[in-house]
């Protein structure tokens, strides 16, 4: 009850109005102001500046562009592992997929039908298998990388709510994840298909891939659909998108004797390229 009182007012929050008015002004070039703000966020967020490939950040001339900073060579090595980590951020949830169902919060699950934008075919392929929910926080590292190789398939741009991702609504939103708006992303892996989902979320301005660049805007009033008859095919570690402004990440694979890493559990800290699963 109290997590859901404390999501009452996104309810209400003009949330389409303040994402297109964030989207704009973290593409801004504003000179002076512009470092001024990203000075600002990397103190109040702890950002370390460190590990980016440009650590000045005056050396950004956009909110966007030191957002999705490129890291310094070698900041993530990839585990020897069959699938790993394809970002930084949290560990929401992650398990097994029941009877179609994902695992949201306590009291929560959805569908994976649901997720994917109502395709079931598609979803009836993860019926059994393993799913990872992972969290990015305004601190993190924002570009999505592979956690396996993958040729791919197709790409869904789900329009949808655009409620904040954080834990606290996980709890309080039922169906979060498959009523935000979100890009899906089907690849052919070597053990077989697997699905990679960009979730938005409140003040979350686009979503890009590097095939497609910037997916949305615009936000028509139905999904879009982009079939690859011969999709490029993207090496374990590459990367293959980022937020502007952040999100989470769902993971579908439909493996059911898929081992995830034994220490991966609600809250953990997670690494790009660390293992996964095997």
């Amino acid at each position: 009850m109290r997590d859901r009182l404390a999501v009452l007012p996104q309810y209400l929050l003009p949330k389409l109005a303040l994402t297109r008015m964030a989207g704009q002004l973290a593409g801004c070039r504003a000179g002076p102001l512009t470092t001024a703000l990203i000075r600002a966020f990397i103190r109040r967020y702890g950002v370390n500046m460190a590990e980016a490939a440009r650590p000045d950040p005056a050396a950004y001339p956009t909110f966007n562009e030191f957002f999705t900073r490129e890291l310094r060579p070698g900041a993530r090595p990839l585990a020897r592992a069959r699938w790993v980590s394809p970002v930084d951020g949290a560990v929401s949830q992650c398990g097994r997929i029941q009877d179609g169902q994902i695992f949201q919060a306590k009291g929560h699950a959805y569908s994976a039908t649901a997720l994917v934008g109502g395709d079931a075919v598609l979803a009836s392929q993860f019926r059994e298998g393993h799913f990872a929910t992972l969290y990015l926080s305004p601190r993190d590292y924002h570009r999505i990388h592979m956690p396996c190789a993958g040729r791919l398939r197709q790409m869904v741009h789900v329009p949808g709510e655009l409620f904040s991702v954080n834990p606290t609504t996980a709890r309080g939103v039922p169906g979060l994840f498959a009523r935000n708006e979100r890009v899906v992303c089907v690849f052919d892996g070597e053990r077989g298909p697997f699905v990679m989902v960009l979730v938005g979320a409140t003040i979350v301005g686009s979503m890009a891939t590097v095939w497609h660049g910037v997916v949305n805007p615009p936000r028509p009033g139905g999904p879009r659909i982009w079939d690859y008859a011969d999709g490029p095919l993207l090496a374990q570690g590459a990367e293959m998108g980022r937020f502007l402004l952040g999100s989470t990440v769902v993971m579908l694979f439909p493996q059911a004797d898929m081992r995830l890493n034994a220490s991966w559990e609600p809250g953990r800290a997670i690494r790009m390229g660390e293992l996964m699963a095997q």
